[in-house]
């Protein structure tokens, strides 16, 4: 088996020549039968191969565009499980593809390790100690005193239960999140009063409407959480992300929990991860609206936006500014700034790429417009003498 794969080396990466005789080896296949597996392996990696001179760009620009906008119907949708939403279709897509650091509807998958999956009341409980609580969540009502200018809130017993939260930790948590408050629990109630007031009651309804947004417990961003069974096992669904935290919970299997915020992976992850993400949500919209785009399209796109070690959108101020050619900066958007700060520093345009050559009326440099063509010139040739008889 080692001789057949000596055989392919540098035919084909050598990474499937390893898994191919690994394979190979696990079926007992014979040394006949490797050699064959491994030369359709080559006939259908030289067909997957670009052509030399191929304009990939222009290529990956039709085969993405066309179906993710004119043929996409579903485009302006929610979609999603439950009371999780998620946004679909083409204004998904638009902020992968802009990278935008702030998405409209942030979502996680997370994946519970396998000696917890299958239990639905630890999955529950990992679920709640995820979800943001805000003292709201934890209130029946919201009393105000005006014999002595404070706020009562009654506590709501099951949830604080269910929590695992005590009269105690609330008004700790809520001693430190709001500035010159006065806090006292207990077992039932909170009382809030404001320590210097103005206008008192003014600042006591302000107080009342600023304390139902102070963090009590859980991760922070994460609104809405969904335990969901799928192929017998549990993940939560959330709405809002906060990959950071989350990864840090024992009971998360952190190698397959995910979010779809494309800058949030790249800060907790980097490059590579934020690439595979791309990749990932952009063919997870394609393939939601029964579309079908080559992989290696999606591939190029992430590459393209992740070259430089951190995602750039194709904006103006993204992959299209980092262009070297001036004439192609200004195609995209800005002609007149792109132009008039190149002539304030002399800047040269080497005419390589496809659109300033179609600007400039000349060959582009793709397919046949890539070779130069040299003629051999035949000493004597110019001088009349037959072909058959010039010297060379």
């Amino acid at each position: 088996m080692e001789t057949v794969a000596k055989e392919f080396e540098g035919k084909l990466p050598q990474k499937i020549i390893n898994e191919a005789v690994a394979e190979a080896k696990k079926r007992s296949c014979s040394k006949d039968q490797l050699k064959k597996i491994i030369q359709y392996l080559k006939e259908q990696y030289d067909d997957a191969r670009i052509t030399a001179g191929e304009g990939i760009g222009i290529v990956t620009a039709e085969s993405f565009g066309e179906p993710s906008t004119q043929m996409t119907l579903n485009v302006f949708h929610f979609a999603g499980v439950a009371e999780v939403s998620v946004t679909q279709g083409l204004p998904r897509l638009i902020e992968i593809l802009d990278a935008r650091k702030e998405i409209k509807t942030p979502s996680m998958e997370i994946y519970i390790k396998k000696e917890f999956n299958k239990d639905m009341n630890v999955v529950k409980k990992v679920a709640a100690s995820i979800k943001e609580t805000k003292f709201a969540d934890i209130v029946t009502e919201f009393t105000i005193n005006l014999s002595k200018l404070q706020i009562e809130a009654t506590l709501h017993q099951n949830r604080i239960k269910d929590l695992k939260l005590t009269p105690d930790t609330i008004a700790k948590a809520l001693g430190e999140g709001l500035k010159n408050v006065i806090v006292t629990s207990s077992p039932n109630k909170i009382t809030l009063k404001a320590k210097d007031a103005e206008n008192e009651l003014m600042e006591i309804y302000k107080l009342k409407e600023k304390s139902k947004d102070i963090f009590i417990k859980g991760i922070k961003g994460i609104s809405q959480v969904l335990p969901v069974k799928k192929d017998n096992e549990f993940f939560i669904v959330t709405a809002g992300s906060n990959l950071k935290e989350v990864l840090e919970i024992k009971e998360i299997d952190e190698t397959k929990t995910s979010t779809n915020s494309l800058f949030e992976v790249l800060a907790v992850l980097g490059i590579e991860a934020a690439r595979r993400t791309v990749i990932n949500e952009a063919k997870k919209v394609i393939e939601n609206q029964g579309l079908d785009v080559d992989i290696r399209h999606i591939m190029l796109i992430a590459d393209i936006m992740t070259t430089s070690g951190t995602v750039k959108g194709i904006t103006r101020s993204g992959i299209t500014s980092g262009k070297s050619s001036v004439l192609a900066r200004a195609s995209f958007e800005t002609p007149i700034v792109h132009i008039i700060n190149a002539s304030l520093v002399g800047e040269e345009d080497q005419l390589n790429s496809v659109i300033e050559n179609v600007m400039l009326n000349q060959p582009v440099p793709l397919g046949t417009g890539l070779p130069g063509l040299v003629a051999k010139m035949i000493k004597g040739a110019e001088k009349g003498i037959p072909k058959g008889k010039a010297k060379k």
